[in-house]
């Protein structure tokens, strides 16, 4: 995967609006759960892939200290056999004193070389610091996102759960007003109140049996009374 991609995909991530996503989702809650897996997952091969990138940028920043610790290594050898050569020569030993310069020419020529490839790669290594910010950058925002994903999804499920124990509660009032407990009760108290009208009944008419019983007996005795009246009349005359 290049630097371009990497950085491609962890800037289009890290730009994504969440609820723009969510109002287009016919189950918000399975497109929360669903986009954690993806931001995870892309977050894992983003962090790889940074770190190769990271890790490139450290190697090439250790081959810069390289070469500029070898232009300075070579610049003090090329001092070094210049100044053998100087006093060398200062001797009359002009044939040392060439061979001195000659090793002086050598250290210069590869201080240069060494000078060169650090230089060259001072733009190379300031556009890969660049983009390895930019990629930490992204993947601040991206884990930023995948924090804000996991509290909206709490929030999400957790406003769910609130709204199905409303609805059930809504559902078990009206529950209650169409099976209405008091008028089940009503009709229990009007069967007790036909109970109690029979019992009534019942009490009546047995009373008034029994004034009937004590009336014919009444009559019994008043006959018996008009009979010994009778007798007593015919015994007079």
């Amino acid at each position: 995967m290049s630097k371009q991609t990497i950085l491609g995909r962890v800037t289009q991530l890290a730009k994504a609006n969440i609820n723009a996503l969510l109002d287009q989702a016919e189950d918000p809650q399975k497109m929360l759960d669903q986009l954690i897996r993806d931001y995870t997952n892309n977050i894992s091969e983003a962090e790889e892939a940074v770190a190769t990138t990271i890790g490139n940028l450290r190697l090439l920043e250790a081959d810069h200290r390289e070469d500029v610790d070898a232009a300075g290594e070579w610049g003090g050898k090329a001092r070094a056999a210049s100044d053998k050569a100087d006093q060398l020569r200062a001797a009359d030993e002009g044939a040392d004193a060439d061979r001195f310069d000659a090793l002086a020419k050598v250290a210069l020529q590869r201080q240069l070389q060494s000078e060169r490839e650090a230089r060259d790669a001072e733009p190379t290594i300031a556009a890969q610091a660049e983009v390895v910010e930019k990629l930490k950058s992204g993947l601040d925002r991206m884990r930023g996102k995948l924090t804000e994903l996991r509290s909206r999804r709490d929030e999400l499920v957790a406003r769910a759960k609130t709204a199905q124990a409303q609805n059930q509660m809504l559902d078990a009032a009206r529950s209650i007003d169409v099976l209405d407990p008091t008028s089940e009760l009503g009709r229990f108290e009007e069967k007790v109140r036909r109970e109690e009208a029979r019992a009534l009944g019942k009490e009546e008419l047995a009373a008034s049996s029994l004034d009937a019983q004590f009336e014919e007996l009444d009559a019994v005795g008043d006959q018996a009374e008009i009979e010994a009246r009778l007798a007593a009349l015919k015994q007079t005359a």
